[in-house]
């Protein structure tokens, strides 16, 4: 269950346990929490696709250090050509590129 959607399923817990759920029981809550984990499930997030996919292109890494490529890489879980380009907007700055990959 992603982030969001635990969440929205704990505000329905904490609403319906603050109203005594539909009829007051512990099978409403768990309903109102079963529905909530349920509403994202089937449903993939798709993100806009980028003109910059890696395309196996060589990129220009020059000034940059191979251990904060790699650890971009696998913080922010994206491609080499990504992590490059983020270190590269973001002044070789490591937190942030990985900030801005992750949002």
């Amino acid at each position: 269950m992603n982030s969001q959607a635990q969440a929205s399923a704990a505000q329905q817990l904490a609403n319906a346990a603050s109203a005594g759920g539909a009829d007051g029981s512990a099978n409403s809550i768990e309903a109102d929490l079963s529905a909530a984990a349920d509403k994202g499930k089937g449903k993939a997030v798709e993100k806009p696709e980028e003109e910059e996919e890696d395309d196996g292109e060589e990129v220009d890494e020059e000034g940059l250090e191979q251990k904060d490529i790699e650890l971009v890489m696998a913080q922010a879980s994206v491609s080499r050509k990504k992590a490059v380009k983020a270190l590269r907007e973001n002044d070789h700055d490591i937190v942030n590129s990985i900030m801005a990959l992750s949002i």
